[in-house]
This record gives C-alpha cells, sequence and structure tokens, in this order.
C-alpha cells in the first residue's frame, strides 16, 4: 500500500469542506437563525428549511430583489467542473427540473414541468421510466420541450464519449435508451440496468443546442443569448462588474414571477453585514460571514511592551499552523459578535436551520495506529456525538442534535441511528481490548511503549469547526486519547492533506443528497489499485472498505422497491458503523439574513427557492 500514490483528485471535492462559504440553497458551513418577535410560519414538513412562507395573494408583484452571490459564475452549466454553487443557484432559475426536493430529501415531480413519470414495476425488466411533460413548457424561443433535449443530456454525462469534458452524475450511464412516446410530450426510457434513483435525472435539463455536441457542452454557458426555460431568463451578465440580472420569462406558463427583476451581486461574505446594514442587498448567505469572522485588529502596542500586551492565542510568526495555534479568523469570540450583529441589523431577519450536509470525524485507516480496525471502534465508542453537537451548535441557538447515520439526515425520509452497530458503550474496555491501556495515574494510553497520539486535520478559518475540535479534543483527551489539531486552509485541504493521507483523524462535511445509494457510494467504496498502481480512493479519504458494503450499494442503487432500497442502505450503515470507517457527528448549520418585507426566502436546504414565489410582501 505505501508504494502507491494516490489519484489526484478533483477539486469537485471541495464544496464538502466545512470551511467553504456556499449559498443559501447549498452547503454553506456553519451558523444560526435570531430570534425573531414574529417568528416565520415554518412548514412542519418543511425539513431542513426555514422560509418565511406567505400566501401568493399577499406577494405584491413588481420591484426588485437583491442577492448575494460569492461572484458571477464562470458557466451555468451545473455539470462543468468550472461550475459553483453559485453555478446551481441561478440554474434553478433559468432552467427546468423534473423533480425537485421537498423538506425531507424526497424528489416530487415539479408540474411545472412535468405532469406524471412511472417507471415499470419492482421484477420488471427491462426498467422503463414513462415522462410525460407539461404540454405549456417551452424554452425561451418557443420550442416544446421533447425527448431530443433528454437524449442530448444523456450523450453528454454518460461517459460514452470523452470529448464531453464535466461531471459524470450516476445514473446517465445506465440509460439503453431514450425514445418519445405515444406523443411529442411522452418520453420513454430505458435502461440498460436497473436505477432505483432515477428521480434524480435530468435536473436541471439543459437545452439539446447546449448538449447535443461536445464543442457546444464543453463551452462556457454565460450571458443572455442561450435558451432557458424558467421563470426567468438572464438580462444582464457583467462578470466585471459583478452582477447577474435576470428579468422575468415572457414565455413563462406557469404562475408568473411576483418580481420584475432579480440582481445577484458579488459580495464577499465578510462584507454582507455591512451590505445589509446600509440596504444595499436584499437576500444574503450569512454563514461565513458569522463563522469566518475575523477578529477586530488589537490596539496599538505601547512603546514599552508589557507582558500582558502579548497576546496569548495569536498564531506563529511564520503563518504555520501548528496544534496551539488558533485556526486564523475562527475566534469563536470574533463569531458570536458577528452573529449579534446580523441578529440586531435593522429591519433584517435572519433565518436559520441545519442544513442539508454531515459533519464528520474521518478516521484514516493507513496512518498510524487507526490502521488497527479494533482501536478504530474503541475511538468510534469514545467519540460523545451529542456533547460535540452541543459545543457545534447550541453557541447558534440549534439544538444540538447528534447523528446516527452516515447516510442520511436526521430529517430525512428513513433516517435511523445506527451508532449501537459500532459496539459496547463501554469504550474504555474497547482500548484495553484492542492492547491500549491506560496508567494508573489517568494520562494518555500506551501500547508497546507508544502513546496514543493522534492528529486532527480542521478547516482553518472557521469558529464552528474550531469549537468542534477543541470539544473533540477534551472528549477523547478523557478517554486516555492525546490530539493534536492541525488547520490546513480550504485551497490545501483536500489535495494537499486529505488525498496525501499523512493525518488520523478529519473533520469536514459530506452533502446529505436525495439519492443516498449513488451519491454516498463513492465515500464508503473500498479503494483500488489501477493497473500502474494508482490507489484510487475515489472520495473514500478513511480509505477503508470492504467488498460487503460496495455490494450493499450496488444492490441498493438497482433495487426499485423503496422499502427494499432503504434496508439495504441501513444494512450498509451498519457495516459501515462496524468498520470504524468515520463517525457522523451533526447537520452543518445555515445562516441566511433575509430583508423584512421579503417573502418566499430563507434557508431551503435540500431543495432551491421557489423563484417565482419570491418577493415583496404588503
Amino acid at each position: 500500500m505505501a508504494a502507491m500514490r494516490v489519484r489526484q483528485l478533483t477539486t469537485a471535492a471541495v464544496a464538502l469542506l466545512l470551511a467553504a462559504g456556499l449559498g443559501g440553497c447549498s452547503d454553506g458551513p456553519d451558523p444560526a437563525r435570531t430570534p425573531d418577535p414574529a417568528p416565520a410560519s415554518a412548514d412542519p414538513t418543511s425539513g431542513t428549511g426555514d422560509v418565511r412562507t406567505a400566501d401568493r395573494t399577499a406577494v405584491r408583484g413588481g420591484g426588485k430583489l437583491r442577492w448575494a452571490v460569492d461572484g458571477v459564475p464562470a458557466t451555468l452549466n451545473v455539470y462543468q467542473g468550472e461550475a459553483t454553487a453559485d453555478s446551481a443557484l441561478l440554474a434553478h432559475a433559468l432552467y427546468p427540473s423534473l423533480f425537485r426536493p421537498d423538506g425531507h430529501g424526497r424528489l416530487v415531480p415539479d408540474p411545472d414541468y412535468l405532469v406524471g413519470a412511472e417507471s415499470t414495476p419492482p421484477g420488471k425488466q427491462p426498467q422503463v421510466v414513462t415522462y410525460r411533460l407539461n404540454p405549456r413548457a417551452v424554452w425561451s424561443d418557443g420550442s416544446p420541450l421533447t425527448a431530443a433535449d433528454l437524449t442530448a443530456q444523456r450523450a453528454a454525462l454518460s461517459g460514452l464519449d470523452p470529448a464531453y469534458q464535466g461531471g459524470r452524475p450516476a445514473g446517465y450511464d445506465a440509460i439503453e435508451a431514450i425514445a418519445q412516446g405515444a406523443d411529442p410530450h411522452e418520453v420513454r426510457v430505458t435502461f440498460r440496468r436497473p436505477y432505483a434513483e432515477w428521480r434524480s435525472l435530468f435536473g436541471p435539463l439543459y437545452p439539446a443546442a447546449e448538449t447535443a455536441t461536445p464543442a457546444a457542452f464543453n463551452r462556457a454557458l454565460t450571458g443572455g443569448e442561450h435558451l432557458s426555460a424558467g421563470p426567468y431568463t438572464v438580462s444582464g451578465y457583467d462578470a466585471a462588474g459583478g452582477q447577474v440580472v435576470l428579468a422575468r420569462n415572457p414565455r413563462w406558463w406557469g404562475d408568473q414571477p411576483k418580481t420584475d427583476r432579480i440582481e445577484f451581486i458579488a459580495a464577499p461574505p465578510e462584507g454582507r453585514l455591512d451590505a445589509l446594514d446600509q440596504n444595499r442587498l436584499d437576500i444574503a448567505p450569512l454563514t461565513a460571514a458569522v463563522d469566518q469572522a475575523v477578529p477586530a485588529p488589537a490596539p496599538a502596542a505601547s512603546a514599552t511592551p508589557t507582558a500582558s500586551a502579548a497576546p496569548t492565542d495569536t498564531p506563529a510568526a511564520s503563518g504555520t499552523p501548528t496544534a496551539e495555534a488558533a485556526p486564523p479568523g475562527a475566534a469563536p469570540e470574533a463569531a458570536a459578535l458577528a452573529l449579534r450583529r446580523a441578529e440586531g441589523l435593522h429591519g433584517v431577519i435572519v433565518h436559520r436551520a441545519v442544513g442539508a450536509s454531515l459533519t464528520q470525524l474521518t478516521l484514516n485507516s493507513a496512518h498510524g495506529p487507526l490502521a488497527d480496525p479494533a482501536l478504530r471502534l474503541a475511538l468510534t465508542r469514545a467519540v460523545d456525538r451529542r456533547r460535540i453537537a452541543d459545543a457545534a451548535l447550541t453557541p447558534l441557538g440549534l439544538p444540538g442534535a447528534p447523528l446516527g447515520s452516515h447516510l442520511l439526515a436526521g430529517d430525512q425520509d428513513g433516517y435511523r441511528d445506527n451508532s449501537a452497530a459500532a459496539g459496547p458503550a463501554d469504550a474504555a474496555r474497547l482500548f484495553d481490548e484492542a492492547g491500549w491501556k491506560r496508567p494508573d495515574t489517568g494520562g494518555t494510553r500506551t501500547k508497546d511503549d507508544k502513546e496514543l497520539t493522534l492528529t486532527l486535520l480542521v478547516p482553518a478559518g472557521s469558529a464552528t469547526a474550531k469549537r468542534t475540535a477543541d470539544a473533540l479534543t477534551a472528549d477523547l483527551g478523557e478517554s486516555g486519547v492525546e490530539v493534536k489539531a492541525v488547520t490546513a486552509s480550504a485551497d490545501t485541504f483536500v489535495q494537499d492533506q486529505l488525498a496525501a493521507g499523512e493525518y488520523d483523524l478529519a473533520l469536514f462535511s459530506w452533502p446529505a443528497g436525495t439519492s443516498p445509494a449513488s451519491e454516498q457510494r463513492p465515500v464508503y467504496a473500498k479503494p483500488r489499485p489501477d493497473a500502474d498502481g494508482t490507489l484510487d480512493l475515489g472520495s473514500n479519504y478513511a480509505r477503508s472498505g470492504t467488498e460487503e458494503i460496495d455490494r450493499l450499494f450496488d444492490r441498493a442503487t438497482a433495487e426499485l422497491d423503496p422499502a427494499a432500497r432503504l434496508g439495504l442502505l441501513q444494512e450498509a450503515d451498519v457495516r459501515i458503523w462496524q468498520l470504524g470507517h468515520s463517525v457522523p457527528l451533526y447537520q452543518r448549520p445555515e445562516l441566511v439574513g433575509v430583508r423584512a418585507g421579503v417573502a418566499g426566502a430563507g434557508v431551503w436546504g435540500y431543495g432551491w427557492p421557489r423563484f417565482q414565489d419570491v418577493g415583496w410582501s404588503g
């Protein structure tokens, strides 16, 4: 194993980092929602979401909204390597998704695009899905959505033609053929092998003109000259000026958009509180603005230094993170001040909810003493997940709810806590049985005269990550495990740290997708060497896996009966717990600031805004 080199990993994996500041409808890092004297009317079925709802009839027509994004996207094609969370946000206003997630991660037909869809029953081969497209659904040139659009997208994303540059979403390679059905609005998709999570396909769906050839697919999808089929169209795309402007689609057939114009404005997270305070934004994701708040500069030192003038928590002058140094910009007190300021902004409501993202502790099975599965299980049981969740979430005003599943979020359909599968709760006994004994006087456990000291890789610049790391360090210390935290920036966390594997423990997050069988498999699939000796990790940074777990995922992906599929996923999760692969901790929080009077905006959890409903109330 040591002689193998690790395959270079794609930058798409960076989207999972705890420290990444993404948009309000995606997987942003950490925070909360303000105490609100007039609480939002939360839908009890909304799951992770926290959106101030209003009857469309109570939302007045007209006006504009100013919406903060990290930057003007280099492309609106979410399947290209340059795509960002902002690409996805805008794409949902411009392009069809045949299905959309509800608050619990269940995919349901979007009636604006899909009248209905039906798959052949379990056990019948081949699997054929019949889609009934909305006859009123048209692209912005007036042409209808047809089988040609689905056919072209399948060709681009199936991996059959390497000339198409971009991602390879699961499921498209399982399609054998696509054909028109009884009329132009019926589409029949035949699968070469059963694919249970077929509802995740064709969302977003792009016009055939953008996907039918490699040349068309590979070009950047920007500007207003391209076809779209959403409630809005692009009326301005100014990368240099940092703004994308959407206007009502004159050919839109559904509920008419309430807002005339939406301006997506590139605004760095550190400036969003000021922008809201100065009435320059109406909707702004604030997770990074709060979680990565930088402490205020210290007062100028006096001419005669004294002992009290030297802060004890200042990082080393070299800038190299050390176990003792606080992550840059991650001072919890700075985050608390930023949150307090957000909550106190006049005319701004701060929405918070746990997001559709799973923060977990990865155990590197290919490094140091954690190569022993018995020790991994002991450490898994030593982690007090409730204590960790409390430390991370309660400062943000959210309940410290721990996770018990690697594959499903706590509010996701089918969630079950499988943590008991890791073994007896008596971690001390498990450590002893693994040979790591604690001295009678206490302190760090030892084996063969070596102390049990582990490194913990933590994203720099996140107050929530620091609180989590501090709680983990204290928690494991009480069990006789010494933990030394090492921070890494988001730029180096994946390629230089996770990929290299020179760590024992790592703290980061994974999205909780609506198609767990296919989306989560790469995280837990057994790494395999290529012919040249390259170790293909996929996304399995723990570097542990089994043939049985792989088979359970494969069976779940092909199981068309929902109850049977969920049973296979639960069994896979049990095996992952028993492997000591990782420890689920909590769902990562999200925070969004919304100007008072704006309806239909907030934290969307698994889904995305229904743009035609977002507007000014009253």
